[in-house]
């Protein structure tokens, strides 16, 4: 007796191999899209970072004619020309360097006010107050400030400026017998600073002259104690550069007396 057959079933689930093979093969695909993005960035980054170091690098280029060379011979000989500085502004350089010397090496007498500096149309001007280097009524240096002259000193011996050491007192008279009058008393203070800068090293006689001017030339009011301490003081006078150094000369301060003279010093300067 033959077995039944039974009839076949249809398998409806197929699609789903076909499906499996969709999949594997999008995710594929991305994977690759990925990793073909991760490579771009790369580059993009590689490229970046080059152009930054291009454009931040300080190139100086040659200066070139507007005309072309006639031959490739002329265009290697053309020489590159360089930027140049001018006398005055060197000797301005010079002037700047050595203000800032003597700020920085005066800082502490500054700070006390037994020196002061300022500019003026007749130049650069260092006040030596009457306190810290001359008793009342007397042109004698005391031995205390003798460092700040010689750090002043050393200064100017580096410029080239002419200089004026000038003497000047408050408007109370003096009459004593060395002194007849303020006009002895600020020309002998102005030729002992004088005097004792010439001994120093490196200092040329011809850039130095000394004035008195009494009490004619105040800075401050002598109405009052504190100004007339101000007047009392000898001025050191850095000349600009190519003014005589004449204490006559009534182009660097005008409204000089004709009474204005270069005296002799009297008894001997303070010693080293």
């Amino acid at each position: 007796m033959s077995r039944k057959k039974h009839p076949e079933h249809v398998n409806h689930e197929r699609w789903l191999v076909s499906y499996a093979d969709f999949i594997t093969l999008l995710f594929a695909f991305f994977v690759v899209m990925f990793a073909s993005s991760q490579a771009d960035k790369k580059k993009l980054a590689g490229a970046s970072q080059a152009m930054q170091s291009a454009f931040n690098q300080s190139v100086i280029f040659d200066a070139h004619s507007d005309k072309p060379p006639l031959d490739d011979q002329s265009a290697i000989s053309t020489p590159t020309v360089a930027p140049t500085i001018t006398p005055a502004e060197a000797n301005e350089t010079a002037q700047e360097q050595m203000r800032e010397e003597l700020k920085l090496a005066l800082s502490t007498e500054i700070a006390s006010n037994a020196v002061s500096m300022r500019e003026t149309d007749a130049g650069l001007v260092i006040s030596l107050h009457e306190a810290g280097f001359f008793a009342s009524g007397s042109a004698d240096i005391r031995k205390q400030a003798l460092p700040t002259l010689e750090k002043i000193g050393e200064a100017i011996a580096k410029a080239k400026n002419n200089i004026r050491v000038e003497g000047h007192t408050d408007n109370r008279p003096i009459h004593t017998a060395q002194f007849a009058s303020n006009w002895e008393l600020s020309t002998t203070r102005a030729t002992r600073i004088a005097h004792y800068f010439l001994e120093m090293p490196g200092m040329d006689a011809t850039r130095f002259s000394a004035a008195g001017y009494a009490e004619f030339h105040p800075v401050a009011s002598n109405d009052t104690e504190e100004g007339r301490m101000q007047n009392r003081r000898v001025d050191i006078v850095l000349l600009p550069l190519g003014a005589s150094a004449s204490a006559a000369d009534a182009t660097a301060l005008p409204g000089m007396k004709s009474t204005d003279s270069v005296a002799p010093p009297q008894g001997t300067p303070p010693a080293r």
